[in-house]
């Protein structure tokens, strides 16, 4: 992002106002997402997919699968027919294949307008851009709702600026590396002016927020992984589903498509199960490492590699898996992290015997309940409702997820942080003896200690605000 002085020349090479930049581009966002549905909508019409939609249909379709992408919950009202009852209900359960499109497109948007803007300027376009997105999600509901499937406007105009303004302003972060240059303000100065012990903690906390993202980042990698094993797996099945729905290649293409969009869902419900948390596929259908209580299920292909309704014992090891990737965050954090809870204990109380491995089991608690909290959000965001009889419920409980993930990883991470400093061949030292010079102590990550590490260190180093 460009910095901004009060000498600074006018803008050049800039066409437009930023404001109006700010509508072209979030506004190409909208146009190009619903693009990439219309496109793939038509061409499975054209191969006669959809007998009896009709072209009019195909393109209200289109609008509503992408009001679906937008996190945009439906409203299903089905006439009865074919010895089937009349069916009313939501659909929330988002594609997040489809979800993560616009995402991307946000991302490239938010970069291009940030480097039209000077420092501080970036909320200007970013706006007035979410205002006109909202604006098109609205009139979106309103345009492509049909007897059988609508959407309030509201939610048009709300539930779509989720993943465009997230995606926007990661995508401007990423390309200014500067967050004062986004919001004006510069926090570090601020943190500066603050004692020791609060940049400590500033430091500590930022430490462990990124440990419990990289767990929850490996979480969703075993998720993927385990998914991949049971496709894998039970390969033959899925084809044998394809012969039997009988559907030939306009079909066949529909339930790909339709499959390739719920894939990061059925990766998180992968992860959950491999929590030992499980997911349901309906009322009375719930899948996890102790087994699969039988029930009827929907008939797509990729559901074949669920697991049986009787595993062996072994397969409760699965929740190893997560244990793991909380050894794989502890150890992170004491690679790259900043320990200085544990150099505030070794200082507050000689007995490192005592302060180590209590430092370790806290930091450990913190970045388990940190990826619990994020993939508990992940569950919520890739669980639903197909709005269709016993499928109201669909996908993992986001608070088993936060409970039993959140304890793998704080007891893994626990593990990782202890042994992190063998493993770095850097085993924490003995804490200080008051005289000794600064110098002689180490952190528990193998650094320096970065504050008041002795008493003769209290003139130097500015005693914390009480």
């Amino acid at each position: 992002m460009t910095s901004h002085s009060p000498s600074s020349p006018v803008r050049r090479g800039v066409p437009m106002p930023l404001w109006l930049q700010g509508l072209f581009e979030l506004g190409s966002v909208a146009v190009l997402s619903w693009l990439l549905v219309l496109l793939t909508v038509l061409m499975v019409w054209l191969a006669d997919g959809f007998d009896d939609l009709g072209l009019p249909g195909g393109f209200a379709l289109s609008g509503q699968v992408w009001l679906l992408a937008h996190l945009v919950p439906l409203q299903v009202s089905l006439e009865p027919g074919a010895g089937l009852p009349a069916t009313t209900g939501a659909l929330t359960l988002v594609p997040l294949g489809l979800t993560l499109v616009p995402f991307a497109l946000a991302w490239a948007a938010g970069r291009r307008l940030a480097r039209a803007c000077w420092e501080g300027q970036f909320w200007q376009p970013y706006l007035t851009g979410l205002a006109g997105y909202a604006g098109l999600g609205a009139g979106a509901a309103l345009l492509f709702r049909t007897e059988e499937v609508s959407a309030a406007p509201w939610a048009g105009a709300l539930f779509p600026l989720v993943p465009v303004a997230l995606g926007a302003f990661v995508g401007a972060f990423r390309a200014s590396r500067s967050l004062p240059g986004l919001i004006g303000v510069n926090a570090a100065a601020w943190v500066e002016r603050t004692s020791q012990y609060s940049r400590w903690a500033g430091s500590y906390v930022w430490a462990v927020l990124r440990a419990g993202f990289l767990a929850a980042v490996a979480g969703v990698g075993i998720g993927g992984a385990v998914l991949a094993a049971a496709l894998l797996w039970n390969w033959n099945d899925v084809v044998t589903v394809y012969q039997r729905l009988g559907t030939g290649a306009p079909g066949d293409t529909a339930l790909t498509a339709l499959q390739l969009g719920y894939l990061p869902n059925l990766v998180v419900w992968a992860f959950a199960w491999a929590t030992g948390a499980g997911f349901d596929l309906g009322a009375g259908t719930h899948v996890s490492p102790l087994g699969t209580e039988p029930g009827p299920v929907p008939l797509l292909p990729v559901l074949a590699a669920l697991p049986p309704e009787q595993l062996p014992a072994w397969a409760l090891t699965v929740v190893v898996l997560p244990l793991l990737a909380g050894v794989l965050a502890g150890w992170w954090f004491v690679r790259e992290g900043e320990n200085h809870l544990d150099d505030w204990m070794a200082i507050r109380l000689p007995a490192r015997w005592l302060t180590y491995p209590l430092s370790a089991l806290l930091t450990g608690a913190f970045t388990g309940l940190v990826a619990g909290v994020l993939t508990m959000a992940l569950s919520w965001i890739a669980q639903g409702s197909l709005g269709l009889g016993r499928l109201v419920q669909v996908g993992p409980d986001g608070l088993q997820v936060l409970l039993l993930f959140g304890a793998e990883v704080a007891l893994g991470a626990a593990v990782g942080c202890a042994l992190g400093p063998w493993l770095e061949r850097e085993p924490p030292a003995a804490p200080l003896r008051p005289g000794a010079p600064a110098q002689a102590g180490r952190s528990a990550a193998g650094a320096e200690p970065a504050g008041p590490v002795a008493p003769e260190d209290s003139a130097a180093v500015p005693s914390p605000e009480r």
